[in-house]
């Protein structure tokens, strides 16, 4: 845990961990490397991460980000987003004659495993999280007629389960710990067998980066998360900021889109980002915060982290020749697909 003592004048605190977790290191990397493999366009399904800064760099080295499917032509190469997909895509991609690179976070995948489990064992599964985010519909899309999902403690009234004995929760990986828990405290009450997962489905990440924002928010007048709107574990760090007491949070994209006038009558400023921020941003907000007189910068240390993941197996392959060979098959009248689900492997190092 690091030390925060008091100093004089204007100081920051700055979150470790922060920025990017294992899942989106491996997945902008695996960008990278399929356009430096194969070339321009690879197209991705959905943003492969949630961050805008991230997004626009790779659309300038010729990722080309579609919301369907359908909207990659034929014999091209298309990669599965951070945040997982259903089941059905898989299929539409294999219909679409599209060779595929899966950059799916294990630790998602290890929930859809879970849900497809326990969905061949005839269990109701509660999925909490955010209803119409990725990584929900992919989950969900796994076994659609077992989950429900459970979007936050006012949803808990209207759950109804074929089996109360029958009944196991899994979660979206990005949620507040907090709010997930209370969620699962009245899903208790109401089933008192339900089941937990074998393993926790929240993130590591996740979890390190509202420790740290715990700490600092004791003490900080101002938390600054630097992240984008519609990335849900940046989101939840402005929540949690405002709950560990920290006067006020905001969430900004860029140091540009802070307002001079949050600073008024602060002393101390908390800064993080989200899990798929890169550094470069908030060394930008730093710098922001120094010419304004917050140059004082202390380390709030929460956890350490050491997990990585290696790079998705299809991109020891041709990729391209197979995207052709499969249009040849479909000219050919020959059914065939290359559209393959990676599982990566996990190592600490």
């Amino acid at each position: 845990m690091g030390c925060m003592t008091a100093s004089p004048g204007r100081r920051v605190l700055l979150a470790a961990p922060r920025g990017y977790c294992a899942g989106v290191d491996r997945a902008v990397i695996a960008v990278e490397k399929a356009l430096e493999q194969y070339g321009a366009p690879i197209y991705v399904r959905h943003e492969i991460v949630h961050n805008k800064y991230v997004v626009q760099t790779l659309e300038k080295k010729g990722a080309i980000f579609v919301e369907r499917t359908a909207e990659v032509p034929e014999g091209s190469i298309v990669m599965f987003s951070a945040h997982g997909v259903a089941p059905v895509v898989h299929d539409e991609a294999a219909a679409g004659r599209l060779a595929t690179i899966d950059a799916t976070c294990p630790l998602v995948t290890k929930v859809h495993k879970e849900a497809v489990r326990f969905a061949n064992e005839d269990f109701d599964i509660l999925l909490i999280g955010h209803e119409g985010h990725e990584e929900v519909i992919g989950t969900s899309g796994e076994a659609p007629d077992h989950i429900t999902l459970v979007d936050g403690p006012g949803d808990v009234a209207k759950v109804e389960v074929r089996d109360p004995s029958r009944v196991v929760w899994l979660s979206q990986t990005t949620l507040s710990v907090d709010e997930t828990m209370e969620t699962v405290d009245a899903l208790k009450e109401k089933f008192p067998q339900l089941i937990s997962p074998p393993s926790d489905d929240i993130c590591y990440a996740t979890q390190n980066r509202q420790l740290a924002v715990k700490q600092m928010g004791e003490e900080a007048d101002l938390v600054i998360v630097v992240g984008s709107k519609n990335s849900s574990n940046s989101v939840r760090l402005v929540e949690v900021a405002k709950l560990a007491g920290a006067r006020d949070a905001h969430l900004v994209d860029f140091a540009g889109e802070i307002d001079e006038a949050w600073l008024d009558g602060v002393t101390t400023v908390g800064v993080t980002s989200g899990a798929s921020v890169p550094e470069v941003l908030v060394e930008q907000v730093l710098e922001w915060l120094s010419t304004r007189g917050f140059e004082d910068v202390e380390i709030v240390k929460a956890a350490e982290e050491s997990i990585t993941f290696s790079l998705p197996k299809e991109l020891r392959r041709d990729l391209r020749a197979e995207a052709a060979a499969l249009v040849d098959r479909r000219t050919n009248g020959v059914s065939g697909s290359s559209a393959v689900s990676a599982v990566p492997d996990i190592s600490e190092k």
